[in-house]
């Protein structure tokens, strides 16, 4: 039997304890430094076919598991909820050192699965996603700021634009923060200062067009702070911040999908009607090598989507989701069958014919949200099909159901 080393992870530092058949060893703690490390790699070194278990957490735990991947060891990264649940017991008494000896007895009691190390393609993808959901929160966050600075220098200007978070949009606003800007020009030259300091290539046409929609917009704008006051500075400020983010976006999908491509399975993803080269590989970041599941209800519930259900004697709850698996996958997942039903005249898919059987259904027809998630779950199940039997995806629904059973 193999040795346990168990490992209860802080910030900094860790605590360990060596186990072998129960009986404890060794325990220490060690900082999450070169020499920290080399002390943690003399006792794993001297264990009998060591395995190394720790919970995730986070950004702490990252340098614990770069260790387990440099040296080649055997290592299981426990999911922080399936371990409480599977190690709970009436007496709740919580250590460092308390920690560590939990998690050494209960991986010796229970089965759990080895972590197998991402390929560096897919760890890439899954950082640069982050990265770019990062930027998004940012930008979200932004837009609300500027608009709030936005409402009292001029905020008529959100007239002008059906986008108001558009590149052209936010060039416009940041050169005229406030109608008093506007007034000093003639139509001429306004049409002439949007051409020539946007962004954007905008014709005569357009640029006259835009000149005498905010000449009358200011005539009649009543804003609650003067042309040298603060918030104009303000608005400027968050539309340079979000020109700057909306280029540092764009920027991390073009890395996303250069580096998607260079995996075989990326074909396979943007086979699927509804899902684009930046959907696919988002998908692939943040769903990792989909073959290391055994089946698709493994695959939904590290999404979320699997069924929790509640019954007790006679009372019971209605069945839903359990959202606790990957909620960006899962979102990515919603938007992607909302797209397979936007585009199904030009992209036929069975995910959208099934979404109509189950709207359509007698007695009891399906909600949207209900068919959305059922339509998630078999277009997962069909992408983990694909993928595995190395296939693009075919239109015919009795096709992928023959990929399934095969």
């Amino acid at each position: 039997m193999a040795d346990v080393i168990a490992l209860d992870v802080s910030m900094g530092k860790s605590n360990v304890a060596w186990y072998r058949q129960r009986t404890r060893l060794k325990e220490f703690v060690f900082n999450h430094t070169i020499s920290g490390f080399n002390q943690l790699l003399l006792t794993i070194n001297s264990a009998d076919h060591p395995i190394i278990y720790f919970e995730a957490t986070g950004v702490y735990s990252r340098s614990v598991e770069r260790l387990c991947i440099d040296h080649k060891l055997n290592y299981c990264r426990l999911n922080p909820l399936e371990f409480h649940l599977k190690s709970e017991n009436l007496r709740r008494v919580k250590t460092d050192r308390q920690d560590a000896r939990k998690i050494a007895l209960t991986v010796q009691d229970e089965n759990f699965r080895l972590t197998v190390a991402p390929s560096p393609r897919f760890a890439r993808l899954h950082e640069l996603s982050r990265f770019y959901n990062q930027l998004n929160d940012d930008w979200k966050h932004r837009l609300v700021q500027l608009h709030i600075a936005l409402e009292q220098t001029f905020p008529e200007l959100k007239q002008l634009f059906k986008d108001q978070a558009s590149k052209l949009a936010l060039n416009v606003i940041e050169l005229f923060p406030h109608p008093d800007l506007v007034k000093s020009f003639s139509r001429t030259k306004l049409k002439n200062q949007l051409i020539k300091l946007t962004d954007k290539n905008l014709s005569n046409q357009k640029g006259f067009k835009y000149a005498d929609q905010l000449l009358e917009l200011a005539q009649d704008s009543y804003p609650a702070a003067g042309q040298n006051s603060v918030q104009v500075d303000e608005v400027r400020y968050y539309c340079r911040l979000l020109i700057d983010l909306a280029k540092q976006k764009e920027t991390v999908i073009k890395q996303m999908v250069e580096t998607a491509k260079k995996e075989e399975v990326f074909q396979y993803y943007v086979s699927f009607p509804g899902i684009g080269p930046q959907t696919a590989a988002q998908l692939m970041a943040e769903l990792g090598d989909i073959t290391r599941f055994d089946n698709a209800n493994q695959l939904n519930a590290y999404v979320g989507i699997d069924i929790q259900r509640y019954q007790s004697g006679q009372s019971g709850h209605q069945d839903h989701i359990n959202k606790r698996g990957n909620p960006i996958a899962r979102k990515l997942l919603y938007f992607a069958v909302g797209n397979m039903i936007r585009q199904q005249h030009n992209a036929p898919s069975h995910i959208v014919s099934y979404y109509y059987r189950l709207k359509q259904k007698r007695p009891y027809p399906k909600s949207n949200k209900v068919a959305m998630v059922a339509c998630m779950n078999k277009t997962l199940k069909c992408l983990l099909s694909m993928i595995k039997h190395h296939t693009k995806y075919r239109y015919r629904y009795t096709d992928s159901k023959s990929l399934v059973k095969s």
